[in-house]
């Protein structure tokens, strides 16, 4: 009855057959999750002052400031944002003042673009632990300037109305003159419409008969001028010279082409 033996260990019957599984790795711990960023945008109320050029008027600068914030909930951000909001202000204009001071009291414009390329791409303060914000601005003339501006931008607008109004009136009558041509060449060449026209109305019959006597009017003028020219080459006794019958051609011409081939004798 000395020390018992060690009962052997019961094995399941798929163990013999299988055998036993190999022991399972360690899994390692997942990495902790990325700290969440949080971000409120924050409009200021009241604009900055900073003085213009010459100190006479000052720029309304109205700051837009971007927050963010890590490890932390939006309503967190946002009180801290909100008690931040006279130091971040008092940055802001410390950056611009001497920048403001560079332009005239009516270039807002201009130095509200200098302004955001300046504060582009900076971020305050440098511990990321902390509230961090960005600023956007927008500025606007001092209201005594905005007063003298207006007449100025009443005038300006009023030209430019009356330019375009007389560009669309120029292309208008420019259309107008091209169709009005292209009818009357038309009429001109048929001699039955110079009855037709009264169709169209009184007035119109009435500018048609005294631009067609106008052109024609013309006409006899040319003639007599081609016949002088193309008599005095006979009486100088050039003979039939390629200039002599290059005149004589287009007297011939003309004359057929308006009607007056009896008349050119």
């Amino acid at each position: 009855m000395g020390s018992q033996l060690p009962m052997p260990q019961r094995r399941h019957w798929w163990q013999g057959l299988f055998g036993s599984p190999a022991p399972l790795e360690p899994v390692p711990p997942l990495p902790p999750p990325p700290p969440v960023t949080v971000s409120f945008r924050q409009d200021v109320p009241h604009p900055l002052l900073v003085p213009a050029k010459g100190d006479a008027f000052d720029f309304r600068v109205h700051p837009v400031y971007l927050w963010t914030g890590r490890r932390m909930t939006f309503d967190e951000l946002k009180f801290r944002a909100e008690r931040y909001l006279d130091w971040a202000g008092g940055i802001v204009r410390e950056r611009i003042v001497d920048v403001s001071r560079e332009f005239e009291p009516h270039r807002s414009h201009e130095l509200e673009r200098v302004l955001n390329e300046r504060l582009a791409g900076q971020r305050w303060p440098a511990n990321e632990s902390l509230p961090q914000f960005t600023a956007h601005v927008r500025v606007s003339p001092d209201e005594r300037v905005r007063d003298r501006l207006r007449p100025y931008w009443e005038e300006r607008i009023r030209l430019e109305c009356d330019h375009e109004l007389q560009k669309i009136r120029a292309r208008h009558v420019d259309d107008l003159t091209r169709r009005w041509c292209a009818v009357l060449q038309a009429l001109e060449a048929d001699p039955v419409t110079a009855h037709a026209a009264r169709l169209t109305g009184e007035q119109f019959a009435d500018v048609f008969r005294r631009y067609v006597d106008e052109r024609r009017g013309t006409v006899p003028e040319l003639v007599a001028l081609l016949r002088e020219a193309v008599r005095g080459h006979h009486d100088l006794n050039l003979g039939p010279s390629e200039y002599t019958e290059a005149w004589d051609v287009a007297l011939r011409t003309y004359q057929r082409q308006h009607g007056l081939v009896e008349r050119a004798n």
